[in-house]
Protein backbone atom coordinates (compact mmCIF):
# COMPACT_ATOMS: atom_id res chain seq x y z
CA UNK A 1 0.00 0.00 0.00
CA UNK A 2 2.68 2.42 1.31
CA UNK A 3 4.17 2.05 -2.96
CA UNK A 4 0.36 3.11 -3.90
CA UNK A 5 -0.01 5.64 -1.61
CA UNK A 6 3.62 7.72 -2.94
CA UNK A 7 2.17 7.11 -6.81
CA UNK A 8 -0.74 8.88 -5.76
CA UNK A 9 0.83 11.66 -3.88
CA UNK A 10 3.68 12.33 -6.42
CA UNK A 11 1.30 11.63 -9.38
CA UNK A 12 0.21 15.24 -11.98
CA UNK A 13 -3.02 13.39 -12.67
CA UNK A 14 -4.04 13.19 -9.22
CA UNK A 15 -7.31 11.99 -8.66
CA UNK A 16 -9.22 12.08 -5.23
CA UNK A 17 -8.19 8.69 -3.21
CA UNK A 18 -11.43 6.48 -1.59
CA UNK A 19 -9.79 4.13 0.53
CA UNK A 20 -11.78 0.73 1.26
CA UNK A 21 -11.51 -1.84 4.33
CA UNK A 22 -13.41 -3.27 7.29
CA UNK A 23 -13.11 -1.71 10.51
CA UNK A 24 -9.44 -1.55 11.87
CA UNK A 25 -8.09 -2.45 9.02
CA UNK A 26 -5.09 0.31 9.45
CA UNK A 27 -6.92 2.51 7.21
CA UNK A 28 -6.72 5.74 9.41
CA UNK A 29 -2.78 5.04 10.23
CA UNK A 30 -1.91 4.68 7.07
CA UNK A 31 -2.94 7.92 6.14
CA UNK A 32 -1.82 9.61 9.51
CA UNK A 33 1.61 7.41 8.38
CA UNK A 34 1.43 9.72 4.82
CA UNK A 35 0.25 12.93 6.36
CA UNK A 36 3.67 13.19 7.35
CA UNK A 37 4.79 14.22 4.18
CA UNK A 38 2.70 17.05 4.17
CA UNK A 39 2.90 20.77 6.02
CA UNK A 40 -0.36 20.42 7.05
CA UNK A 41 -3.22 18.31 7.44
CA UNK A 42 -6.58 18.01 8.11
CA UNK A 43 -8.74 15.24 9.44
CA UNK A 44 -12.39 14.76 10.14
CA UNK A 45 -13.75 11.74 11.27
CA UNK A 46 -17.71 12.06 10.13
CA UNK A 47 -18.24 9.47 12.94
CA UNK A 48 -16.42 10.65 16.16
CA UNK A 49 -15.48 14.02 15.07
CA UNK A 50 -16.94 16.72 18.51
CA UNK A 51 -16.75 19.56 15.17
CA UNK A 52 -18.63 16.91 12.74
CA UNK A 53 -21.78 19.07 13.39
CA UNK A 54 -20.85 22.01 12.01
CA UNK A 55 -18.53 20.31 9.27
CA UNK A 56 -21.80 18.66 7.66
CA UNK A 57 -23.67 21.88 7.93
CA UNK A 58 -20.73 22.94 5.19
CA UNK A 59 -21.13 20.28 2.93
CA UNK A 60 -24.99 20.57 3.09
CA UNK A 61 -24.86 23.97 1.76
CA UNK A 62 -23.72 22.79 -2.09
CA UNK A 63 -20.54 24.94 -1.71
CA UNK A 64 -17.64 24.29 -4.42
CA UNK A 65 -15.04 22.04 -3.09
CA UNK A 66 -11.94 25.48 -2.90
CA UNK A 67 -15.13 27.24 -0.86
CA UNK A 68 -15.65 24.08 1.81
CA UNK A 69 -11.71 24.36 1.51
CA UNK A 70 -11.94 27.65 3.14
CA UNK A 71 -14.15 26.91 5.52
CA UNK A 72 -12.72 23.90 6.54
CA UNK A 73 -9.07 25.70 7.28
CA UNK A 74 -11.10 28.08 9.33
CA UNK A 75 -13.18 25.42 11.74
CA UNK A 76 -9.78 23.08 11.81
CA UNK A 77 -7.56 26.37 12.01
CA UNK A 78 -5.27 24.71 9.41
CA UNK A 79 -4.15 26.37 6.03
CA UNK A 80 -5.42 24.44 3.15
CA UNK A 81 -2.87 24.57 0.56
CA UNK A 82 -2.71 22.64 -2.72
CA UNK A 83 0.58 20.51 -2.44
CA UNK A 84 1.48 20.88 1.07
CA UNK A 85 -2.13 20.04 2.60
CA UNK A 86 -3.59 16.72 2.79
CA UNK A 87 -7.24 16.35 3.80
CA UNK A 88 -8.89 13.31 4.82
CA UNK A 89 -12.23 12.88 5.00
CA UNK A 90 -12.49 9.61 7.68
CA UNK A 91 -15.47 7.40 7.79
CA UNK A 92 -17.10 9.69 4.97
CA UNK A 93 -20.01 7.07 4.89
CA UNK A 94 -21.84 8.89 7.62
CA UNK A 95 -21.82 11.92 5.23
CA UNK A 96 -23.48 11.23 2.01
CA UNK A 97 -23.02 14.96 1.18
CA UNK A 98 -18.95 14.92 1.69
CA UNK A 99 -19.02 11.78 -0.02
CA UNK A 100 -21.15 13.29 -3.11
CA UNK A 101 -18.76 16.30 -3.50
CA UNK A 102 -15.63 13.59 -4.12
CA UNK A 103 -16.77 13.37 -7.48
CA UNK A 104 -15.86 17.17 -8.07
CA UNK A 105 -12.36 17.45 -6.43
CA UNK A 106 -11.06 15.87 -9.49
CA UNK A 107 -12.37 18.88 -12.04
CA UNK A 108 -12.82 21.81 -9.48
CA UNK A 109 -9.82 21.20 -7.17
CA UNK A 110 -7.14 18.76 -8.89
CA UNK A 111 -4.09 20.29 -7.06
CA UNK A 112 -5.13 19.49 -3.26
CA UNK A 113 -4.57 16.01 -2.12
CA UNK A 114 -7.61 14.84 -0.56
CA UNK A 115 -8.72 11.28 0.60
CA UNK A 116 -11.72 9.79 2.02
CA UNK A 117 -11.95 5.82 3.90
CA UNK A 118 -14.50 4.20 5.00
CA UNK A 119 -15.98 0.75 6.56
CA UNK A 120 -19.19 0.40 4.78
CA UNK A 121 -18.39 2.10 1.57
CA UNK A 122 -19.70 -0.54 -0.60
CA UNK A 123 -23.28 -0.04 0.70
CA UNK A 124 -23.21 3.58 0.03
CA UNK A 125 -21.61 2.72 -3.17
CA UNK A 126 -25.12 0.85 -4.17
CA UNK A 127 -27.10 3.60 -3.53
CA UNK A 128 -24.45 5.80 -6.12
CA UNK A 129 -23.66 3.37 -8.55
CA UNK A 130 -22.28 5.88 -11.26
CA UNK A 131 -20.37 7.54 -8.24
CA UNK A 132 -16.96 8.32 -8.82
CA UNK A 133 -16.66 7.24 -12.57
CA UNK A 134 -13.04 8.17 -14.27
CA UNK A 135 -12.58 10.82 -11.27
CA UNK A 136 -11.99 8.83 -8.28
CA UNK A 137 -8.98 6.40 -7.27
CA UNK A 138 -10.10 3.68 -5.19
CA UNK A 139 -7.55 1.25 -3.24
CA UNK A 140 -9.13 -1.88 -0.99
CA UNK A 141 -6.78 -2.37 2.08
CA UNK A 142 -6.88 -5.56 4.07
CA UNK A 143 -5.29 -6.51 7.28
CA UNK A 144 -1.06 -6.98 7.21
CA UNK A 145 -0.02 -9.83 4.81
CA UNK A 146 2.76 -12.16 6.41
CA UNK A 147 5.65 -10.06 4.67
CA UNK A 148 3.97 -6.74 6.54
CA UNK A 149 3.65 -8.48 9.71
CA UNK A 150 7.39 -9.50 9.68
CA UNK A 151 8.28 -5.65 8.93
CA UNK A 152 6.20 -4.76 11.67
CA UNK A 153 8.01 -6.64 14.26
CA UNK A 154 11.10 -5.46 12.72
CA UNK A 155 11.84 -8.69 10.61
CA UNK A 156 13.15 -6.87 8.20
CA UNK A 157 16.27 -9.38 7.19
CA UNK A 158 13.21 -12.39 6.58
CA UNK A 159 11.29 -9.95 4.52
CA UNK A 160 13.31 -8.50 2.69
CA UNK A 161 14.56 -12.71 2.12
CA UNK A 162 10.94 -13.69 1.21
CA UNK A 163 10.85 -11.08 -1.39
CA UNK A 164 13.73 -13.15 -3.15
CA UNK A 165 12.52 -16.52 -3.14
CA UNK A 166 11.73 -18.84 -5.67
CA UNK A 167 11.99 -22.75 -6.62
CA UNK A 168 15.25 -21.70 -8.10
CA UNK A 169 16.18 -19.81 -4.87
CA UNK A 170 14.84 -21.06 -1.81
CA UNK A 171 15.56 -20.37 1.61
CA UNK A 172 18.51 -20.99 3.42
CA UNK A 173 17.67 -24.11 6.19
CA UNK A 174 17.97 -21.30 9.02
CA UNK A 175 15.81 -18.74 7.53
CA UNK A 176 13.57 -21.32 6.25
CA UNK A 177 13.32 -22.31 10.11
CA UNK A 178 12.55 -18.80 11.22
CA UNK A 179 10.26 -17.94 8.22
CA UNK A 180 8.28 -21.05 9.45
CA UNK A 181 8.34 -19.82 13.04
CA UNK A 182 6.67 -16.75 12.47
CA UNK A 183 4.36 -17.63 9.96
CA UNK A 184 2.99 -19.84 12.99
CA UNK A 185 2.70 -17.15 15.20
CA UNK A 186 0.94 -15.19 11.99
CA UNK A 187 -1.46 -17.71 11.12
CA UNK A 188 -3.22 -18.02 14.91
CA UNK A 189 -2.53 -14.68 15.69
CA UNK A 190 -3.29 -12.45 12.11
CA UNK A 191 -2.54 -9.33 10.56
CA UNK A 192 -5.23 -6.74 11.96
CA UNK A 193 -2.96 -3.97 13.06
CA UNK A 194 -3.68 -3.64 16.56
CA UNK A 195 -3.27 -7.05 17.37
CA UNK A 196 0.67 -7.00 15.66
CA UNK A 197 0.83 -3.33 17.30
CA UNK A 198 0.06 -5.05 20.75
CA UNK A 199 2.70 -7.69 20.28
CA UNK A 200 5.06 -5.76 19.13
CA UNK A 201 4.06 -3.04 22.29
CA UNK A 202 5.20 -5.45 24.72
CA UNK A 203 1.55 -7.22 25.21
CA UNK A 204 0.81 -10.39 26.47
CA UNK A 205 -0.86 -13.02 24.11
CA UNK A 206 -4.04 -12.89 26.41
CA UNK A 207 -3.89 -8.89 25.26
CA UNK A 208 -3.64 -9.62 21.52
CA UNK A 209 -6.78 -12.08 22.19
CA UNK A 210 -8.75 -8.99 24.15
CA UNK A 211 -8.26 -6.76 20.99
CA UNK A 212 -9.44 -9.43 18.96
CA UNK A 213 -12.55 -9.95 20.91
CA UNK A 214 -13.34 -6.31 20.93
CA UNK A 215 -12.25 -6.01 17.15
CA UNK A 216 -15.63 -8.83 16.83
CA UNK A 217 -17.55 -6.63 18.60
CA UNK A 218 -16.59 -4.24 16.57
CA UNK A 219 -18.03 -5.74 13.35
CA UNK A 220 -21.09 -6.91 15.38
CA UNK A 221 -21.66 -3.40 16.83
CA UNK A 222 -21.39 -2.49 12.65
CA UNK A 223 -23.88 -5.35 12.27
CA UNK A 224 -26.26 -3.21 13.89
CA UNK A 225 -25.90 -0.56 11.06
CA UNK A 226 -27.59 -3.17 8.99
CA UNK A 227 -30.41 -3.31 10.62
CA UNK A 228 -32.38 -1.84 7.92
CA UNK A 229 -31.84 -4.98 6.14
CA UNK A 230 -31.91 -7.90 8.50
CA UNK A 231 -31.78 -8.97 12.30
CA UNK A 232 -27.75 -8.77 13.12
CA UNK A 233 -28.53 -11.92 15.00
CA UNK A 234 -29.20 -13.60 12.09
CA UNK A 235 -25.99 -11.56 10.16
CA UNK A 236 -24.31 -13.02 13.41
CA UNK A 237 -25.20 -16.44 13.11
CA UNK A 238 -24.60 -16.85 9.32
CA UNK A 239 -20.77 -15.42 9.84
CA UNK A 240 -20.30 -18.17 12.62
CA UNK A 241 -21.98 -21.01 10.16
CA UNK A 242 -18.85 -19.70 7.38
CA UNK A 243 -16.05 -19.61 10.03
CA UNK A 244 -17.06 -23.26 11.25
CA UNK A 245 -17.63 -24.25 6.97
CA UNK A 246 -13.87 -22.77 5.91
CA UNK A 247 -12.58 -25.46 3.72
CA UNK A 248 -15.53 -26.89 2.21
CA UNK A 249 -18.46 -25.78 -0.18
CA UNK A 250 -20.76 -23.44 1.68
CA UNK A 251 -23.89 -25.39 2.57
CA UNK A 252 -27.09 -22.59 3.89
CA UNK A 253 -28.70 -25.58 5.38
CA UNK A 254 -26.23 -26.00 8.25
CA UNK A 255 -25.91 -21.81 8.45
CA UNK A 256 -29.37 -21.04 10.47
CA UNK A 257 -32.20 -22.93 11.81
CA UNK A 258 -34.70 -20.04 11.88
CA UNK A 259 -33.75 -18.48 8.32
CA UNK A 260 -34.34 -19.46 5.19
CA UNK A 261 -32.37 -20.24 2.11
CA UNK A 262 -32.86 -16.45 0.62
CA UNK A 263 -32.66 -14.29 4.13
CA UNK A 264 -28.98 -16.72 4.64
CA UNK A 265 -28.10 -15.66 1.13
CA UNK A 266 -28.49 -11.97 1.92
CA UNK A 267 -27.02 -12.61 4.81
CA UNK A 268 -23.90 -13.97 2.92
CA UNK A 269 -24.13 -10.96 0.63
CA UNK A 270 -23.85 -8.24 3.07
CA UNK A 271 -21.11 -9.85 4.89
CA UNK A 272 -19.19 -9.98 1.45
CA UNK A 273 -20.43 -5.64 0.64
CA UNK A 274 -18.75 -5.15 4.40
CA UNK A 275 -15.58 -7.03 3.67
CA UNK A 276 -15.42 -9.33 6.15
CA UNK A 277 -16.29 -12.42 4.28
CA UNK A 278 -14.74 -13.32 0.69
CA UNK A 279 -16.26 -16.04 -1.64
CA UNK A 280 -14.33 -18.96 -3.46
CA UNK A 281 -15.75 -19.77 -6.31
CA UNK A 282 -16.06 -22.95 -8.39
CA UNK A 283 -14.59 -22.68 -11.92
CA UNK A 284 -14.06 -25.55 -14.63
CA UNK A 285 -11.17 -23.69 -15.50
CA UNK A 286 -10.96 -25.13 -19.25
CA UNK A 287 -9.30 -21.66 -20.21
CA UNK A 288 -9.23 -18.03 -20.11
CA UNK A 289 -10.54 -16.49 -18.14
CA UNK A 290 -11.47 -18.61 -15.11
CA UNK A 291 -14.81 -16.20 -14.56
CA UNK A 292 -15.79 -17.84 -18.00
CA UNK A 293 -16.18 -21.38 -16.38
CA UNK A 294 -17.37 -20.60 -13.11
CA UNK A 295 -20.34 -21.52 -11.34
CA UNK A 296 -21.75 -19.41 -8.64
CA UNK A 297 -23.72 -21.79 -7.50
CA UNK A 298 -20.62 -23.41 -5.65
CA UNK A 299 -18.85 -21.29 -3.08
CA UNK A 300 -16.30 -21.06 -0.41
CA UNK A 301 -16.28 -18.29 1.64
CA UNK A 302 -13.51 -17.06 3.76
CA UNK A 303 -13.36 -14.99 6.96
CA UNK A 304 -11.17 -11.73 6.48
CA UNK A 305 -8.20 -12.81 9.15
CA UNK A 306 -7.20 -15.44 11.07
CA UNK A 307 -7.14 -14.64 14.25
CA UNK A 308 -10.90 -13.35 13.90
CA UNK A 309 -11.45 -16.93 12.91
CA UNK A 310 -9.73 -18.47 16.01
CA UNK A 311 -11.70 -16.30 18.37
CA UNK A 312 -14.80 -17.04 16.46
CA UNK A 313 -14.32 -20.28 16.84
CA UNK A 314 -13.70 -19.44 20.86
CA UNK A 315 -10.15 -20.74 20.49
CA UNK A 316 -7.03 -19.49 23.21
CA UNK A 317 -4.48 -18.05 21.22
CA UNK A 318 -2.29 -18.70 24.69
CA UNK A 319 -2.48 -21.90 24.44
CA UNK A 320 -2.17 -22.48 20.77
CA UNK A 321 0.98 -20.36 20.60
CA UNK A 322 2.47 -21.92 23.85
CA UNK A 323 4.18 -24.68 21.83
CA UNK A 324 4.33 -23.25 18.18
CA UNK A 325 3.27 -26.56 17.16
CA UNK A 326 3.67 -26.77 13.39
CA UNK A 327 1.13 -29.92 13.69
CA UNK A 328 -1.65 -27.24 14.14
CA UNK A 329 -0.65 -25.20 11.13
CA UNK A 330 -1.10 -28.53 8.99
CA UNK A 331 -4.91 -28.66 9.48
CA UNK A 332 -6.27 -28.15 6.17
CA UNK A 333 -9.21 -25.65 7.19
CA UNK A 334 -6.33 -22.92 8.56
CA UNK A 335 -3.45 -23.32 5.72
CA UNK A 336 -6.33 -22.78 3.23
CA UNK A 337 -7.72 -20.08 5.13
CA UNK A 338 -4.23 -18.06 4.89
CA UNK A 339 -3.14 -19.35 1.70
CA UNK A 340 -6.54 -17.52 0.14
CA UNK A 341 -5.96 -14.23 2.45
CA UNK A 342 -2.40 -14.37 0.76
CA UNK A 343 -3.61 -14.48 -2.48
CA UNK A 344 -6.18 -11.52 -1.61
CA UNK A 345 -3.73 -9.44 -0.06
CA UNK A 346 -0.85 -9.75 -3.31
CA UNK A 347 -3.38 -8.14 -6.27
CA UNK A 348 -3.01 -5.00 -6.84
CA UNK A 349 -4.85 -2.82 -4.47
CA UNK A 350 -6.94 -1.05 -7.58
CA UNK A 351 -7.97 -4.35 -8.44
CA UNK A 352 -9.38 -6.86 -6.17
CA UNK A 353 -8.46 -10.47 -6.56
CA UNK A 354 -11.29 -12.91 -7.21
CA UNK A 355 -10.46 -16.34 -6.03
CA UNK A 356 -11.83 -20.02 -7.62
CA UNK A 357 -11.31 -22.99 -6.72
CA UNK A 358 -11.74 -26.73 -8.99
CA UNK A 359 -13.49 -29.72 -7.57
CA UNK A 360 -14.42 -32.62 -10.44
CA UNK A 361 -17.81 -32.07 -11.38
CA UNK A 362 -18.83 -35.73 -12.16
CA UNK A 363 -20.85 -36.58 -9.29
CA UNK A 364 -19.66 -38.68 -6.62
CA UNK A 365 -16.29 -38.14 -7.30
CA UNK A 366 -14.26 -35.95 -4.63
CA UNK A 367 -11.24 -34.50 -6.41
CA UNK A 368 -10.76 -31.11 -5.73
CA UNK A 369 -8.07 -28.41 -6.22
CA UNK A 370 -8.19 -25.84 -3.40
CA UNK A 371 -7.16 -22.61 -5.78
CA UNK A 372 -6.90 -22.03 -9.23
CA UNK A 373 -5.21 -19.25 -10.44
CA UNK A 374 -4.49 -17.52 -13.53
CA UNK A 375 -0.63 -16.28 -13.81
CA UNK A 376 0.41 -14.50 -16.96
CA UNK A 377 -0.54 -16.91 -19.91
CA UNK A 378 -0.85 -19.85 -17.64
CA UNK A 379 -3.80 -21.23 -15.26
CA UNK A 380 -2.02 -23.38 -12.32
CA UNK A 381 -4.13 -25.34 -9.76
CA UNK A 382 -2.93 -24.95 -6.12
CA UNK A 383 -3.18 -27.74 -3.57
CA UNK A 384 -2.97 -26.69 -0.14
CA UNK A 385 -2.53 -30.09 1.92
CA UNK A 386 0.56 -29.36 3.89
CA UNK A 387 0.34 -32.68 5.92
CA UNK A 388 1.40 -34.69 2.99
CA UNK A 389 5.07 -34.34 0.82
CA UNK A 390 3.25 -36.14 -2.44
CA UNK A 391 1.03 -35.01 -4.63
CA UNK A 392 -2.42 -34.75 -4.01
CA UNK A 393 -4.90 -37.42 -6.43
CA UNK A 394 -6.79 -34.43 -6.89
CA UNK A 395 -3.53 -32.01 -8.87
CA UNK A 396 -2.75 -35.14 -11.01
CA UNK A 397 -6.39 -35.45 -12.13
CA UNK A 398 -6.92 -31.88 -12.55
CA UNK A 399 -3.46 -31.66 -14.11
CA UNK A 400 -4.42 -34.59 -16.55
CA UNK A 401 -7.89 -33.63 -17.61
CA UNK A 402 -6.75 -29.79 -18.24
CA UNK A 403 -3.47 -30.42 -19.83
CA UNK A 404 -2.03 -27.59 -17.82
CA UNK A 405 2.16 -27.78 -17.62
CA UNK A 406 2.56 -27.99 -13.80
CA UNK A 407 0.79 -27.38 -10.57
CA UNK A 408 1.97 -25.70 -7.10
CA UNK A 409 1.63 -27.19 -3.54
CA UNK A 410 1.51 -25.60 -0.35
CA UNK A 411 3.57 -26.66 2.72
CA UNK A 412 5.78 -26.08 5.62
CA UNK A 413 8.15 -27.48 3.64
CA UNK A 414 10.98 -25.30 1.81
CA UNK A 415 10.55 -24.82 -2.22
CA UNK A 416 11.61 -28.41 -3.55
CA UNK A 417 9.47 -30.49 -6.16
CA UNK A 418 8.23 -33.80 -4.69
CA UNK A 419 6.60 -34.86 -8.40
CA UNK A 420 7.84 -34.34 -11.73
CA UNK A 421 4.53 -31.98 -12.66
CA UNK A 422 4.23 -30.03 -9.19
CA UNK A 423 6.43 -27.31 -7.44
CA UNK A 424 6.70 -26.80 -3.78
CA UNK A 425 5.55 -23.68 -2.23
CA UNK A 426 6.49 -22.98 1.34
CA UNK A 427 3.22 -21.81 2.70
CA UNK A 428 5.27 -18.35 4.34
CA UNK A 429 6.01 -17.71 -0.14
CA UNK A 430 2.03 -18.33 -0.75
CA UNK A 431 1.75 -14.34 -1.90
CA UNK A 432 4.11 -14.75 -4.48
CA UNK A 433 1.75 -17.93 -6.17
CA UNK A 434 0.31 -15.12 -8.28
CA UNK A 435 3.46 -13.83 -9.63
CA UNK A 436 6.67 -15.29 -11.68
CA UNK A 437 9.08 -17.68 -9.99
Amino acid sequence: MDKELAEWKNSTNRKPLLLHGVRQAGKTTTVRELSRQFDYFIEINFEHDDREAAVRRIFKRGLTPRQMCSELSQIYKTPVVPGRTLLFLDEIQFCLPAFSLLNYFYEDYPALHVVAAGSLLSFVLQEFPLFGIGRIRSLSMHPFSFGEYLRAVDKNRLADALQDVSPENPCSPALHAQCVRHLIRFMIAGGMPEVVATHVGGGSWEDCQQVLDNSIHVLYDDFQKYKSRMPASRLHEVLVSVVHQTGGKFNYSKASRNSNFHQIKDCIRQLELGGIIYPVTHTSAGGFPLTAGMNAKFRKYLIMDTGIYHRILRQDLKQLLASENPEYVNKNSLAELFVGLELLKAAPADRPAQLYYWQNERQGNPDEVEYVVQRQTQIIPVEVKPGTKSAGQSMLQFLTEKGYAYGIRCTLENFDSYHRYVKNYPLYAAAKIGGQD
